[in-house]
């Protein structure tokens, strides 16, 4: 398996982090790996939905020292 595509929206207010993981994710294969790493904490609740909303999923969400890890699968 490939290591996941990581993208850095750290410091970026809502809706910048879910923009660029759009962004990465347009002509992804289905089961493309991304890493989102943001410090706004609406980046909870907006990557599940634009997930859902393409069809993707929400692997894991981690939090270390104000940093949030969400790992997604594209769809």
């Amino acid at each position: 398996m490939t290591e996941p595509v990581v993208i850095d929206a750290r410091g970026h207010r809502c809706p910048t982090p879910s923009l660029r993981l759009q962004k990465a994710m347009a002509g992804a294969a289905a089961g493309a790996r991304f890493v989102l790493l943001a410090t706004d904490p609406m980046a909870r609740i907006d990557a599940p939905f634009l997930m859902a909303q393409k069809q993707g999923r929400v692997i894991s969400i981690e939090e270390v020292d104000g940093v949030l890890r969400l790992l997604v699968e594209a769809g």
